[in-house]
């Protein structure tokens, strides 16, 4: 699935940017990566003491509560590994018949399922598709353990990987740095992807299953199965937030009220899986978070642009 990406420019004058790119990386997004990959060993040990539905879930919830945070900053090796850790926008059930033919098969090994099967996207297939329950001692039972499993690896090798890319933002200019030439180049590229971040909430993790008045499409809310869709889109809205607050060497008022606002629309969805919203009132209720939810990207825009000297750029997403 493309990923649209929302392009900025920085616009510097001569002054000093008032930005704290180390407080961004060793307050926030580094943490929760170790946060992440703590949460997926966590996840691959339960499922190989008791691989049942029941005994995975917990541990399944907090291995995408921990992604959810910091998923869509799409920098360095995140770009490269979210399609096999977290999939979306599957609409051809590409994973579903993957694992159903690998149960079926007694097949076991993770690394050759298709993306939209591996990871938390075939987890909550396995964990949360009917047809694809099992037992203790099934063929589904060891899938689950060998996604558990390939899901801590990559999350390992993900936080492995930031290991040796963080200091590419931490040092820009420095010998042999050729991806951030000086310090505009690194807060452009966290500024960017918070804010994409925001608008992926928006017009993906919101606006896809809200679909069109007349055809609304729950089925295509992010691990709906697992009833993960709000969980997932405020977790990355609260992380693109403290990203952005650490980020900004300056107070963001106006961003913490909305994301406030936020809040309160999103404690009024009545069914977190979104799969209710083709009664009128349920879409109204999402409606209105996917409102202030863009009211809170014009809100960092307009705060990150006055501290960081960040200005709106091509939009990829528009005209599509």
């Amino acid at each position: 699935m493309r990923r649209s990406v929302l392009i900025l420019a920085i616009v510097l004058g001569a002054g000093r940017t008032a930005a704290d790119v180390p407080r961004a990386l060793d307050g926030v997004l580094l943490p929760h990566l170790a946060a992440f990959a703590g949460a997926a060993r966590a996840l691959a040990d339960s499922a190989a003491a008791d691989c049942s539905r029941t005994s995975v879930l917990p541990a399944y919830h907090a291995a995408r509560d921990a992604w959810a945070a910091v998923g869509d900053i799409r920098l360095g090796p995140t770009e490269a590994a979210a399609p096999t850790i977290a999939f979306t926008g599957d609409d051809r059930m590409i994973g579903l018949r993957a694992l159903r033919a690998a149960s079926a098969a007694a097949v076991a090994d993770a690394g050759r399922l298709p993306a939209p099967a591996r990871g938390l996207a075939g987890l909550d297939l396995m964990l949360g598709e009917a047809e694809l329950d099992y037992g203790p001692g099934s063929p589904g039972c060891a899938l689950v353990r060998a996604l558990a499993t390939d899901l801590a690896a990559q999350a390992a090798n993900l936080h492995a990987g930031w290991d040796a890319y963080a200091p590419l933002l931490r040092n820009p200019g420095a010998a042999g740095n050729d991806a951030y030439l000086d310090s505009r180049e690194s807060v452009r590229a966290l500024s960017t992807q918070i804010l994409a971040a925001v608008e992926v909430a928006a017009r993906t993790r919101l606006g896809r299953p809200l679909g069109t008045f007349d055809r609304p499409r729950p089925a295509r809310a992010e691990a709906w199965r697992t009833v993960r869709p709000l969980s997932d889109a405020m977790a990355a809205l609260r992380g693109a937030a403290a990203l952005a607050m650490a980020l900004a060497d300056a107070p963001l008022p106006k961003t913490q009220a909305a994301l406030r606002r936020v809040e309160a629309a999103a404690a009024a969805i009545a069914d977190p899986s979104f799969q209710d919203i083709g009664d009128p009132q349920a879409r109204l209720r999402l409606e209105i978070l996917q409102q202030r939810v863009e009211a809170l990207r014009a809100a960092l825009l307009e705060e990150l642009g006055r501290t960081l000297g960040v200005a709106p750029g091509f939009n990829a997403m528009d005209g599509d």
